[in-house]
């Protein structure tokens, strides 16, 4: 029903409402004033019974008892007595004021109406006889309006016309009253006709046709989600905040990772695994994740991108579609609603949280763009001057205007020299420094690390550096990323690597100021080879500057202290069921959750405590930390060669 319809029938609920309000109003007006005022009306209506009382009892006494002979209707001829007149001398004053009233006015009207005829007259006989006075019959009147002693007053003389005209006054009253009621009464069912129409039972053409309608749909979708926020939120309401704490702590007391929720929703993550997360940099609860093919569902999207919130546990916030899998997904940091992702076959596509599933905005599928999959993408930039950049294993770099996805704004293509069959640098990671825009480094599929610049720069020119060469891997390189610029201390030429060489190795970036002119390969100044298994990701804590993460294929998900050490994790959780863990992105508000994207597409959030909050001394240990694997380079296997930091 729509919302037109629906005021229409509440305003007529309202004005039927109104209506017999008003009728009990004036009912209760009108008793209320035939209670309270005794008025002239009443008092004349009772003058008026006893007038025709008298004159009707009158009457009736006076044919009964014979004819009586006015003494003017015959001049010279003596009355004729009656029976009744004989024992008049008996009756009480009042009845004898009514018998020579009544008298006098039949005697009136038989003078008018009478044929006078002489009649005979008897002789009279005198009779003795003794007459007793009648006491007078006290009538007992009781009025429920009179509540105490009756005090006689002098009743106000109301001529006839005047109660005649008050009699005529009440009936049009009273007609007029009796009128409202019955066209309220009839409006009355008029609008519970209507209202009953309105309401009716619908067929189920009809109700077939509500269900399926857009509006209907929004409107479910809208408002279960906002409940289901409310009924997932963990807070204790009836907590009771006069009973102390128990001595013992609670039960996770001692626990350093804790899991907060596994997002997952049949319809959409059944026979799919996580390629990507994220998280959204204006709202905290809100991350992202892509998806890629179910090989058992031919009707569905290819690719899926899902936005999860952590007040609303059992289905996306959001869920937007692709005609191919999604490899890489991130958040706008600029736009909080805009979300692109990189797909299998080289698309670039923008989803909006205000449309609908499909993209807004696309990539042609072109020579212009990429034609390989799409495995990493970062933004690039300021608020008023930011680029998207995406690499794809074909070594194409490109840069992408937000606003227009036609056509690449730049295009780098990376060759290397030194490879054998073909030159191109098939990209697997690609990541910027803190507070650099044109310079990144990239992972390949040979294990090896290069430095590629956006544009030609003082010393070097654009594409990949030729003879800085980062070798350490034996396979693959997965995840790459370089240390925050956080804290007093400057760290952002570290950067860390993993592969499926088991291996996790950290790197210092050369200096840019001093380009090397010959072939030179720089290897890792330290070493994590505790995994059993592939390496997938790895992240530098957003706040912490000793702290990592790393997530494998056996479905550990290990942190880091490198203040603490360097050997083994501070901390290690199998996550889910023990299948691989793609991806890990820590939150960017503090740092205290992080979101793990496994191949048996659920979305795990963990919270890692009070270790994601620094002591003063971190930053300093650190650079401690450092020296020393700098100072010891050839333990733990790492070659010779340490290069100096910047």
């Amino acid at each position: 029903m729509s919302d037109k319809r629906r005021a229409e029938i509440e305003a007529k609920r309202a004005k039927l409402a109104e209506l017999r309000k008003a009728r009990a109003d004036r009912q209760r007006a009108e008793t209320e004033r035939r209670q309270t005022e005794p008025g002239p009306s009443s008092v004349a209506r009772r003058d008026v019974d006893d007038l025709v009382n008298q004159l009707v009892g009158s009457r009736s006494g006076l044919d009964t008892g014979g004819d009586v002979t006015p003494s003017s209707s015959l001049p010279n001829t003596p009355p004729r007595p009656s029976t009744n007149l004989l024992h008049s001398s008996a009756l009480s004053p009042f009845w004898e004021n009514r018998v020579s009233m009544g008298t006098t006015m039949v005697g009136m009207m038989e003078h008018v109406d009478r044929v006078l005829t002489p009649r005979f007259i008897p002789d009279l006989i005198d009779v003795e006889q003794e007459l007793f006075e009648l006491p007078q019959r006290e009538r007992v009147i009781y009025n429920k309006e009179v509540q105490t002693t009756a005090i006689e007053t002098e009743t106000p003389q109301v001529s006839e016309d005047e109660i005649r005209q008050q009699i005529m006054r009440e009936r049009e009253l009273e007609a007029e009253r009796i009128a409202q009621d019955k066209e309220l009464e009839e409006e009355s069912v008029q609008l519970e006709k209507e209202i009953e129409q309105e309401i009716r039972e619908l067929t189920e053409e009809e109700r077939s046709h509500i269900l399926s309608a857009p509006e209907f749909l929004d409107f479910v979708e809208q408002s279960s989600k906002i409940l289901q926020r409310a009924l997932n939120d963990g807070y204790d309401y009836i907590r009771d905040y006069t009973i102390g704490t128990e001595a013992n702590g609670d039960d996770s007391e001692g626990k350093r990772v804790k899991r907060i929720c596994a997002f997952y929703d049949e319809r959409y993550g059944k026979n799919r695994s996580i390629t990507d997360v994220d998280w959204s940099p204006k709202y905290p609860e809100l991350s992202v994740a892509s998806y890629n093919k179910n090989p058992a569902a031919l009707n569905e999207p290819d690719g899926i991108v899902a936005v999860w919130n952590l007040h609303l546990l059992d289905r996306p916030e959001f869920v937007f579609h692709s005609q191919s899998d999604v490899l890489s997904v991130t958040f706008s940091p600029f736009h909080s609603n805009l979300v692109f992702g990189g797909t299998y076959s080289g698309q670039i596509l923008l989803w909006d949280t205000r449309s609908k599933h499909l993209p807004v905005l696309k990539t042609p599928l072109s020579a212009a763009g990429h034609t390989h999959p799409v495995y990493a993408m970062q933004m690039v930039g300021t608020q008023n001057a930011h680029n998207l950049i995406t690499s794809s294993t074909d070594g194409t770099v490109c840069s992408w205007l937000v606003d227009m996805l036609a056509q690449p704004q730049e295009t780098l293509e990376l060759i290397h020299a030194g490879h054998n069959k073909t030159g191109e640098v098939a990209i697997t990671t690609l990541d910027f420094p803190d507070n650099e825009t044109t310079t990144f480094w990239v992972g390949t599929e040979e294990g090896n690390v290069y430095q590629a610049n956006r544009y030609d720069r003082a010393g070097a020119k654009a594409g990949l550096n030729q003879y800085d060469i980062y070798k350490g891997h034996a396979g693959p390189v997965m995840g790459l990323h370089f240390h925050p610029l956080v804290g007093p201390v400057d760290f952002s030429d570290l950067f860390l690597t993993t592969s499926v060489d088991w291996t996790v190795k950290l790197w210092r970036a050369k200096s840019l100021a001093k380009p090397s002119t010959a072939a030179h390969a720089i290897s890792p100044i330290y070493s994590f080879d505790e995994a059993d298994d592939y390496v997938y990701d790895v992240k530098w804590h957003p706040a912490h500057p000793a702290l990592f993460g790393t997530v494998d294929g056996s479905g550990r998900f290990d942190v880091w202290n490198l203040n603490t050490d360097t050997e083994v994790p501070v901390v290690s959780t199998n996550v889910g069921s023990g299948r691989a863990i793609n991806k890990l992105q820590w939150d960017r508000k503090d740092g205290r959750r992080a979101a793990l994207g496994g191949s048996d597409g659920k979305l795990y959030v963990y919270d890692i405590g009070d270790m994601a909050l620094p002591r003063e001394s971190e930053w300093t240990d650190l650079q401690k930390t450092i020296a020393g694997f700098v100072g010891g380079g050839q333990a733990n296997g790492v070659a010779d060669g340490i290069v100096a930091g910047r």
